[in-house]
């Protein structure tokens, strides 16, 4: 599995920098690009199309490997793996139709996401499109939690609720250089560390692809940025999150007594969670659209306060790895650790506001 996971974390990496530079190109070329404006604290016109190098690299990769375990899924030909991934390719086959279809709902957000960087679409569109595709997901891919309820029709609303939430946290925290990518990398890789000890190779094989793909895209998406994402790219990377989120085991562990293990996507995507909670909850108490872009999020206010963007993008960076390696230990630990971990959690967002605070008053300072 070592050798699997590195093939494709490197193949995806690669791929994923080649196309982020066609795709800095194409938009250059075509005048596809984002001017500043006052949700951004970019005063240069920086080419989007990031978007279109992270969906070509996930929708190549998937098809290439499901062709290459479709067709070459012979005796002796895919031995090179290892015994330990080969027993799998059976268990991969039967996920095929699943795999297209939630690929077809991928492409289906890309397609909007795009559609909204060129026109400019109203907010609740989009957001009526997203329910329908994070209800379908839900029930006819299987994207979703089973909660200890076993109606299928409630887990399957519930679910799509929770892939909508973390679609727009991840749209919200587009709103810098590198932070919903970066914030991305730590989350997933947590998710993949946990679905890979738990021994499910086909979500950690899907996450180190998808790893691979955002490190690609944050190459160049780094302070100072040299290409933008769009909604094509974070629409997507809050779809795969989610995804990720749902699909891993938490809490078979349950049965002896670890039933809190299912907060662990709580958890995990505690900052994420966090900002897109305090941007709404700050526009609707002053009487604005939830959707209408502003400098209000926990980024712009930490920049605020002096910091860089590459400062304010490697605190939140720390914020997040910190709460998911907490996520990562509360199936192990006994209910005084999980509370430990919970407090933990709350106390570094509590970091996170005391730096929000400190910028708003700044000015009562000097």
């Amino acid at each position: 599995m070592l050798l699997l996971s590195i093939v494709l974390l490197t193949g995806s990496f690669i791929l994923s920098l080649f196309f982020t530079f066609l795709a800095r190109k194409y938009a250059l070329r075509t005048k596809f690009v984002s001017k500043p404006v006052k949700e951004r604290f970019s005063e240069k016109i920086i080419p989007l199309g990031g978007g279109i190098a992270i969906f070509a690299t996930l929708a190549i990769i998937i098809i290439i490997s499901i062709a290459s375990v479709k067709f070459l899924a012979v005796p002796g030909h895919l031995d090179w793996l290892g015994e330990s991934a080969t027993k799998h390719i059976e268990g991969f086959l039967n996920k095929i139709g699943s795999l297209m279809f939630m690929l077809a709902l991928v492409s289906a957000l890309f397609l909007l996401g795009l559609w909204d960087d060129k026109k400019h679409l109203g907010p609740f569109f989009k957001l009526a499109v997203q329910f329908v595709i994070a209800v379908c997901a839900a029930l006819f891919a299987d994207i979703r939690v089973e909660f200890f309820i076993e109606n299928k029709i409630i887990t399957s609303l519930l679910s799509a609720f929770w892939i909508v939430l973390i679609i727009n946290s991840f749209n919200f925290l587009d709103n810098m250089d590198g932070l919903s990518a970066g914030i991305a990398v730590i989350t997933s890789s947590i998710l993949f560390s946990i679905a890979a000890l738990n021994g499910q190779v086909f979500i950690s094989g899907l996450a180190i692809v998808f790893i691979g793909t955002l490190l690609g895209f944050l190459a160049l998406n780094f302070p100072p940025a040299k290409i933008y994402m769009g909604d094509a790219g974070s629409l997507i990377i809050g779809f795969f999150i989610a995804l990720l989120s749902l699909r891993t085991t938490y809490y078979h562990q349950a049965q002896s007594g670890h039933w809190y293990s299912v907060f662990v996507p709580l958890i995990v995507l505690a900052v994420p969670l966090y900002d897109f909670i305090s941007v709404t909850f700050l526009r609707i108490m002053q009487g604005k659209s939830p959707f209408v872009g502003d400098t209000q999020h926990f980024s712009h206010r930490i920049r605020k306060h002096g910091f860089s963007d590459t400062q304010t993008a490697l605190i939140l960076y720390l914020a997040t790895l910190c709460t998911g390696l907490g996520a990562a230990f509360l199936s192990q630990v006994n209910l005084m650790g999980a509370i430990l971990i919970i407090i933990q959690t709350v106390m570094i967002l509590s970091i996170i506001a005391v730096f929000e605070t400190a910028s708003t008053n700044e000015k009562h300072i000097n």
